[in-house]
């Protein structure tokens, strides 16, 4: 027997009629099964955006979340993963880093040796997704996209520097001239809207506001937040006023806890008292971003600030040569550093994936929504006696530290410390 569809021309026989319907029939817990290519087992699952926080399973299909729940079914999964024990989270966001990574010897960050390739410091932190900023201002982002972006696994998005030649040199950064917001939002609306994410101001040394004020300008046109690192001014200009009269709500404040006061006003005052006004600010709000580095993380900052409630909406490496091999040693422990001034695991990986998505404006990011990218982190918490370093070089003792045994990157491991998702060299098949 014969069916005809007259419409499209296709013909079936009897037999393949029926098991058509029994396939569009099929139970869709069944074809899940059918199609896993990982399934991470048991973990516990902190997806903030989402409100998960407990033991929960996550299937991954075609570089996509396929499924979150408990006790997903292992019948014809390609590869599982025991990750019982472990902390199961969307892969971080690192949104302070420089990665335009060059060879101008004339250069500081922007196609210099200062800034790094990605790959090789991300994924062994649990990271993901970084965000430049401001190595590369309109002038010469199409050499930061073609070298650096596009050649990287790692997910690279930006801000644009409001200076054209971005973070050549720091007397590059003081021309006003090549300050155009004009341009800036050009390239950020019409060229690379899905990179461009926000505008750097950075490294100004003016007596006066002029390069915050043209980021703003610059932030107006192209509808995006602007990052402000401010603390090269003699003397140093007021936060209060940056805060209250040129910054705009969702623009940032990045180095939080820095502690130059020569160079920058800072939070907390002489008697360790957090200004006022700083808790007005984050109810304007101004979000501020932790920004490490290698000279912006103090102890005598961040823990008085954290003790009286004054915690940072993002945590970020600011990762670069001078910064990767001292008291930043890469992102996971960076988080360890605030679970060990009291912070919950919870707090700080909302703080590394749903809250800098938020800013930034990718809702797609951060999370592990079915459907969205499976970029995933898998870590355990190791419990012991261990010393986390300032950019001062003194420590704070700790007994809990963050370790990345796992990273996905669009559906693909990028990093498995343990190999535990590998089979025993010796196995014998099944």
């Amino acid at each position: 027997m014969i069916l005809l569809n007259k419409r499209n021309g296709f013909s079936y026989s009897l037999l393949e009629f029926i098991l058509i319907i029994c396939a569009c029939l099929m139970p869709v817990q069944q074809v899940q099964a059918q199609i896993i290519d990982i399934l991470l087992k048991g973990g516990h699952v902190i997806d903030p955006k989402n409100n998960i926080d407990s033991q929960m399973d996550v299937a991954i299909f075609d570089g996509k979340i396929l499924q979150v729940a408990p006790k997903i079914s292992v019948k014809n999964v390609k590869k599982v993963i025991d990750v019982k024990g472990m902390y199961v989270t969307p892969g971080l966001i690192d949104m302070h880093v420089h990665a335009f990574n060059g060879t101008d010897p004339d250069s500081y960050i922007a196609n210099g040796w200062d800034a790094l390739p990605p790959d090789g410091f991300t994924f062994r932190a649990g990271v993901t997704t970084v965000v430049d900023a401001g190595s590369a201002g309109w002038r010469n982002f199409r050499l930061f996209k073609e070298q650096t972006i596009d050649r990287s696994q790692t997910r690279i998005l930006a801000f644009l520097n409001i200076v054209g030649t971005g973070m050549f040199g720091r007397f590059e950064e003081q021309d006003v001239t090549d300050m155009n917001p004009v341009m800036a939002a050009y390239m950020i609306n019409r060229l690379f809207p899905d990179i461009l994410v926000g505008i750097k101001s950075a490294h100004y040394w003016g007596a006066d506001f002029t390069q915050v004020d043209r980021a703003v300008e610059a932030g107006n046109l192209a509808n995006v937040p602007v990052m402000v690192d401010l603390g090269e001014h003699h003397p140093p200009l007021s936060i209060e006023e940056l805060f209250m009269k040129h910054m705009r709500p969702g623009d940032i404040w990045t180095h939080t806890y820095a502690n130059a006061p020569n160079n920058r006003e800072v939070p907390v005052d002489d008697n360790g008292k957090v200004k006022p006004f700083i808790f007005e600010a984050q109810k304007k709000g101004i979000i501020f971003d932790v920004g490490h580095g290698g000279g912006a993380f103090d102890w005598r900052q961040a823990i008085p600030s954290i003790q009286q409630g004054f915690i940072a909406d993002v945590i970020s490496s600011d990762l670069h040569i001078g910064s990767m091999n001292s008291g930043m040693k890469d992102m996971a422990n960076l988080l360890s550093k605030f679970i060990n001034m009291g912070l919950s695991v919870q707090d700080v990986i909302l703080r590394a994936t749903l809250n800098p998505a938020k800013v930034i404006k990718r809702p797609d990011l951060g999370n592990l929504s079915v459907g969205t990218v499976a970029d995933v982190a898998v870590f355990s918490l190791r419990k012991g006696d261990f010393g986390f370093l300032d950019v001062s070089g003194t420590k704070l003792k700790g007994t809990q530290k963050l370790e990345t045994e796992l990273t996905i990157r669009t559906g693909k491991i990028v990093w498995d410390l343990n190999g535990i998702s590998a089979p025993v060299w010796d196995a014998k098949p099944k």
